[in-house]
């Protein structure tokens, strides 16, 4: 802590600029943290969702999927918790409202509105006062399909983890999908680039598959940081330890692509650890010697923060991340 306290002294108002990448309620519960830290944020986040609400909103007016980004503008919002409530409540009852999410229909409105899905989400920032910049990852429609070990073929986000097959790879289609503009921008001026925490081949694996970002990424001369994910995910990282996340990384996108691995080394109390292995979920093992060997420095810290769920502590991780980056 002294260190921040010290660089804030010397540093005045500098404000370092920070990318997230990635989607998921790991995703929205760091930049909770992040956003009350000196740092202008600019979070791309994954447009591969196609169930729920997102994936109704998606077939009936051909546009993005919104629910990543609705979570990640309420995570960044300066809002009041009425309002949040709001843009957060799914309807329980309606012929063709059941199961919409209020604020997925008020961005469909918005890109209606304005034309444009990626106009959309500004507006949608400016109405919210958001902390930063959220960007989609790609502005075109693009499908996520996994190629399981036993050689068969899933499409759907939401069908992947669902298969009870072992995930061999993900890709986009069409593969040829590019960033926005913005993101790549954001990329080249970042102080840091933070990938995850997040659905591994669901959340993360789908922004850095779009055709130019890894490329964008490596180019930069930003602290490239990687957080991995306090549990496992059933149908999706079963029985992964944190340096099967960062090899599952290398596999689709090469090698030498994180200077830093963030990984939790303390376990749950055991009542949670039981309640999530019901789930199929477990304990994300911090296997550092091997992580070190793909050549990557490695933080690894009690992150978790338990109350009913397992979560990041968004406060402390957001500091860690920080001094990352400040550091020489």
């Amino acid at each position: 802590m002294s260190f921040l306290t010290n660089n804030r002294e010397r540093t005045g108002r500098f404000r370092s600029r920070v990318v997230v990448i990635g989607g998921g309620t790991g995703l929205s519960v760091m930049l909770r943290g992040l956003k009350r830290l000196p740092a202008e944020i600019t979070a791309i986040v994954t447009v591969a969702d196609d169930g729920g609400s997102s994936g109704r909103l998606r077939n009936d007016m051909q546009m993005p999927p919104p629910g990543d980004l609705r979570n990640v503008l309420v995570a960044l919002a300066d809002t009041e918790p009425l309002l949040e409530k709001v843009l957060q409540y799914r309807f329980q009852n309606g012929n063709g409202l059941a199961g919409h999410n209020l604020g997925n229909l008020i961005i469909a409105a918005l890109k209606d509105i304005t034309g444009d899905f990626n106009h959309a989400i500004q507006e949608m920032s400016r109405v919210l006062a958001v902390r930063g910049r959220v960007l989609p990852s790609t502005g075109q429609d693009v499908t996520l399909k996994a190629e399981m070990a036993d050689g068969s073929l899933v499409e759907g986000e939401s069908r992947i983890p669902k298969s009870g097959r072992k995930i061999r790879r993900v890709f986009l289609d069409p593969p040829e999908a590019r960033p926005v503009d913005e993101a790549l921008e954001a990329i080249e001026k970042a102080d840091g680039i933070v990938v995850g925490p997040g659905s591994l081949y669901t959340s993360i694996l789908p922004n850095l598959l779009v055709q130019g970002m890894v490329d964008a990424i490596r180019a930069s001369k930003a602290k490239k940081i990687y957080i991995c994910n306090v549990m496992t995910q059933a149908g999706e990282t079963d029985g992964y330890t944190a340096a099967d996340h960062v090899a599952a990384i290398h596999r689709h996108v090469g090698k030498s692509l994180f200077d830093v691995v963030i990984v939790n080394d303390e376990l749950p109390p055991i009542s949670i650890q039981r309640r999530y292995a019901e789930e199929g979920a477990s304990p994300v093992l911090p296997d550092v010697g091997r992580i070190r060997e793909f050549g990557c420095e490695v933080l690894a810290a009690n992150l978790i923060q338990t109350r009913d769920v397992l979560r990041h502590d968004a406060s402390f991780l957001s500091r860690c991340i920080i001094r990352l980056i400040r550091k020489p």
